[in-house]
C-alpha cells in the first residue's frame, strides 16, 4: 500500500467521524435523492504549536486534536527522583508524526479561533488515539456537548496498564497544572502592583 493509498483510506474513514455527517443538498429537488456526503477535506501540511495543536502552513488555520490534553511545553513529570520534560516530549512526538507528512483531518467542531479535529497520516490512523496509546496524552475532561470516543478510553487504559509514557511517572493533569500556573501568575502580578 502506498502512502497516498493510506491517506485516501484515512480521509475516507475521517468522513465517517462525528461532526462529518452531511446534509442533503439544499439545491436538490425533494423528489431527487442526493447522497449525504461532504466534499473530502484537503490534506494539510502543518507546523506544530504545542503537544495537541498545529497550524496549516498555507491557510494559517489553527487546529487542536479532539478529546485529548497534553502537558504544556514547559511542564515536567517525575520518574522517581528524575524530572523529565513531558510537555517537550508531547511536542516532539507530534512533530515527528507530522513532519513532512500530509494530514487528513475531519472537523468535529469549532472552538473559538481553533478547529477541533480528528486527524490521520499515512503512519497514524488517528493521531490522538496513538498519542493516548503511547502515553504522550491523556483524555480531556468531557464537556456537556462532547462525544465520548470508546477507542480513546481503551488506548489510555492500555497505556496506563503498561506504564507507558506519562503513566510511568508522577505528573499533574495538564488542566490542573495550567490552572495552578495561571493562579500563580495572577498572584505574582498582584504582588508587583
Amino acid at each position: 500500500m502506498t502512502r497516498l493509498d493510506a491517506i485516501l483510506i484515512a480521509v475516507a474513514g475521517l468522513a465517517l467521524l462525528p461532526g462529518n455527517a452531511g446534509a442533503q443538498s439544499a439545491n436538490a429537488p425533494s423528489n431527487i435523492y442526493t447522497p449525504k456526503t461532504q466534499p473530502q477535506p484537503q490534506p494539510l501540511r502543518v507546523e506544530v504549536i504545542d503537544g495537541a495543536r498545529f497550524r496549516d502552513i498555507e491557510t494559517r488555520t489553527v487546529y487542536r486534536l479532539y478529546g485529548i490534553e497534553t502537558c504544556a511545553p514547559d511542564q515536567t513529570a517525575r520518574l522517581g527522583r528524575q524530572p523529565w520534560p513531558c510537555g517537550a516530549m508531547a511536542v516532539a512526538w507530534l512533530v515527528t508524526a507530522t513532519l513532512n507528512k500530509w494530514l487528513a483531518c475531519g472537523s468535529v467542531r469549532a472552538d473559538g479561533d481553533e478547529q477541533l479535529v480528528r486527524c490521520a497520516t499515512a503512519g497514524h490512523a488517528d493521531l490522538a488515539a496513538d498519542m493516548l496509546h503511547d502515553g504522550v496524552a491523556v483524555l480531556a475532561p468531557l464537556g456537556s456537548s462532547d462525544l465520548k470516543i470508546p477507542s480513546y478510553a481503551a488506548a489510555q487504559a492500555d497505556a496506563r496498564k503498561a506504564y507507558r509514557g506519562l503513566w510511568s511517572s508522577t505528573f499533574e493533569m495538564p488542566w490542573d497544572w495550567r490552572a495552578r500556573r495561571d493562579r500563580q501568575s495572577a498572584l505574582d502580578n498582584e504582588v508587583r502592583r
